[in-house]
């Protein structure tokens, strides 16, 4: 097991990626801007836009890209945001789609519209 950090924010107990048998599990990534440290502001959309941003960076400290990804579980506190997610989260994907499940729950942690956590594959078979 490797841990990646990917200089994603801390706050809580636990690792932003894990490397184990070729797999690496991305934990939830919140739209947290690394320039202020907070909550990115704008509506779902660009909050989307800056958690796969997030979701990127352990990607690539794992050595990965967002081709590699297999699964995304992503979570929203309103099924009313769900197009306008979908939207962003395919822009960000293009061509490539993993298999994917989109929650709506409570509120999420500092009021955040979106959290995406991931799985990527090292090998492809």
């Amino acid at each position: 097991m490797k841990i990646i950090s990917g200089n994603t924010s801390k706050g809580g107990h636990y690792s932003p990626g894990v490397m184990s048998h070729g797999m690496l599990y991305i934990s939830g990534q919140l739209p947290i801007d690394h320039g202020t440290g907070k909550i990115a502001e704008g509506g779902v959309a660009e909050q989307t836009r800056i958690a796969l941003g997030n979701m990127e960076r352990v990607l690539l400290a794992a050595g990965m890209q967002k081709e590699d990804v297999v699964l995304c579980r992503v979570y929203i506190p309103d099924i009313s945001l769900w197009d306008e997610a979908n939207a962003a989260y395919a822009e960000f994907f293009g061509a490539h789609k993993p298999a994917r499940v989109m929650v709506p729950t409570t509120a999420l942690h500092h009021a955040a519209l979106i959290e995406i956590e991931a799985i990527a594959e090292m090998e492809k078979e």
